[in-house]
């Protein structure tokens, strides 16, 4: 739900260090907020450039895992899905940091406030603590959008395709896991400017963006309009519902999880080597963890394990919190920027970033920032700091009663 108002304030410091106690001293609550991710869609077309090559349909090894660094084939009935990123450092030079863009930081923003930003993220970690009710579907409803480049060289316009998305996980023995893409969909020009270019063009129904897969370049079409019919896919596999790491687990499973700070960063740390083999970098391992503990964030876990997981990622090396970010719904939160950046891609090198709301507990968004544009994307006006993917949560809650497929959905 969208905040309508602003904290009052930055955190008192020493309120937010003593609400920030070892977990072992709170009691065992169900705890509300969740973001997931989506774009289904993507999946199904088999698009790899930037925030699509995140969307990956499970591997066998033992269990379930996410397919490497590309999604390459299509998301099938009765599969958990896991969100994973290749992360990989700009050639020559450190980790590069995401400019802040116009709209998107609020006045005063875009310095580096690690010392205050921490605490806030600690402070998201006790309003992360609330309790509320168990129900038998965890929910949530996400907007999304993605900026490709389409045209020929020389008349290059940018292209915005959004849309909404349902996700009701069944927790419940016999329950099934439901994911409704593509809803309110729209892909068109993304400003006036590239409106102006694709008329010139002709005004085409159809583009081609360019992508990377694993097996090299390629192209996806896309349609100009709106009104694409919806997808429902089954997420779940039996009683799996979610994927830590590189595995698939039940509710049970993630009610289990280590519930103190500690604990839990050496069992993520343990899936980090079970996943990564003898890959022991520092900044490849933040990330990871990173990833797996906002991932956690957003599940129905004990509000312990939520709460460790925000402490885990205040404390990972590397990991810059900035103060005052805006995400893409207008809400204002803190931004937790990955310490890696995504090269090699058709619009330049990209960073994730996750905006948690710390007055709340709340992830709110999880968005992929251009850093340093493509020659490809700088013609079609992409200016470092410009978000080019976003998934934002919208609402979320728990429900008894599973959600309703529209009767035109396919899948």
């Amino acid at each position: 739900m969208k905040k309508t108002h602003k904290p009052c304030g930055r955190p008192e410091v020493l309120k937010v260090l003593a609400d920030a106690r070892p977990d072992e001293l709170d009691p065992a609550r169900l705890v509300d907020p969740a973001r997931q991710r989506e774009d289904l869609a993507r999946i199904v077309a088999g698009a790899t450039d930037g925030p699509a090559a995140r969307f990956l349909a499970p591997r066998r090894r033992s269990a379930f895992r996410p397919v490497g660094v590309a999604a390459l084939a299509a998301v099938a009935a009765s599969m958990v899905v896991l969100t994973t990123v290749d992360l990989r450092e700009p050639a020559g030079r450190p980790a590069a940091q995401p400019p802040s863009s116009a709209g998107t930081d609020a006045p005063g923003a875009g310095a580096d406030m690690r010392v205050d930003g921490h605490i806030e993220l600690l402070s998201a970690a006790r309003k992360a603590e609330s309790a509320v009710a168990e129900g038998t579907y965890w929910q949530t409803t996400t907007r999304s959008e993605i900026v490709d480049v389409a045209g020929d060289e020389g008349h290059l316009f940018a292209v915005r395709s959004a849309s909404t998305s349902q996700w009701s996980v069944g927790v419940r023995p016999g329950t099934k896991s439901l994911m409704i893409s593509e809803l309110d969909s729209v892909t068109e020009p993304r400003t006036a400017a590239d409106k102006a270019t694709w008329q010139a063009a002709g005004s085409p129904r159809t583009v081609e963006f360019k992508v990377s897969k694993k097996s090299g370049a390629g192209t996806l079409v896309a349609r100009i309009g709106t009104g694409r019919k919806p997808t429902v896919t089954q997420t779940n596999s039996d009683d799996r519902i979610y994927a830590v790491g590189p595995d698939n687990v039940s509710y049970k499973d993630l009610r289990a999880l280590p519930s103190t700070t500690d604990e839990l960063r050496r069992y993520l740390e343990r899936l980090y080597a079970q996943d990564n083999g003898a890959d022991t970098g520092t900044a490849g391992r933040s990330a990871w963890m990173l990833g797996q503990a906002g991932n956690l964030v957003t599940m129905p876990v004990k509000p312990a394990v939520r709460a460790a997981a925000y402490r885990v990622m205040a404390d990972l090396p590397g990991v810059r919190v900035t103060e005052h970010v805006i995400d893409p719904l207008g809400r204002e939160g803190v931004g937790v920027d990955y310490p890696l950046a995504y090269q090699g891609g058709p619009l330049g090198t990209t960073q994730q970033r996750l905006v948690v709301d710390p007055a709340t507990g709340a992830m709110l968004s999880d968005e992929l920032v251009l850093v340093e544009p493509s020659a490809r994307a700088r013609e079609a006006g992409l200016a470092a700091g410009t978000t080019v993917y976003y998934n934002a949560t919208a609402r979320m809650s728990w429900g008894n009663h599973q959600i309703t497929v529209p009767k035109h959905a396919r899948g």
